[in-house]
């Protein structure tokens, strides 16, 4: 599963770096993220449990936006899931939460007791296009490394720049 919001970029796909944890596992495994301390009551954030590879993690639990100073890590989920069917079955059995969204985090939480979900920890750029701003800036970073409008892009950058520093 995809989450649209989360744009990653690495020399081998986050995908098929979740597909290879799968294979070597046969469980259920997702992306996650070192974030910044402050920032871990914007994500669902793992509880590991321990390493078993480098990079790849047993998980105790899992928890939706924890208060910083309680968050059991700084692993947050990103939106990337090998799921097995399931967590079908956990969604149906996960309550609403106070906003009335039932809570992928909860699902695969209550998916966790009954079999082991891994946890993925991903090292590529991941770029959050959750908000406006970080989605233009997304766009544009990706835009600048694309050969085919980087020249133009450049060119209308510097030109509104400029613009906008004439109107001051």
């Amino acid at each position: 599963m995809l989450l649209g919001d989360d744009v990653t970029r690495d020399k081998t796909p986050l995908t098929k770096q979740l597909i290879n944890s799968f294979t070597k596992t046969g469980a259920a495994t997702l992306a996650v993220k070192r974030v910044p301390r402050q920032d871990v009551s914007k994500y669902g954030i793992i509880d590991p449990a321990k390493q078993v590879t480098p990079g790849l993690y047993n998980v105790k639990r899992f928890v939706e936006k924890p208060d910083p100073q309680t968050a059991p890590s700084d692993l947050a989920i990103i939106g990337r899931y090998v799921l097995t069917p399931q967590i079908f079955t956990a969604l149906s059995e996960t309550q609403p939460d106070s906003s009335g969204e039932i809570q992928l985090t909860t699902a695969i939480d209550i998916l966790n007791q009954t079999q082991r979900v891994f946890a993925h920890e991903f090292k590529g750029e991941r770029y959050d296009t959750g908000n406006k701003l970080s989605w233009l800036e997304t766009n544009i970073k990706f835009g600048l490394r694309n050969p085919e409008i980087a020249g133009d892009l450049k060119k209308y950058l510097k030109e509104t720049v400029f613009a906008m520093k004439s109107t001051k």
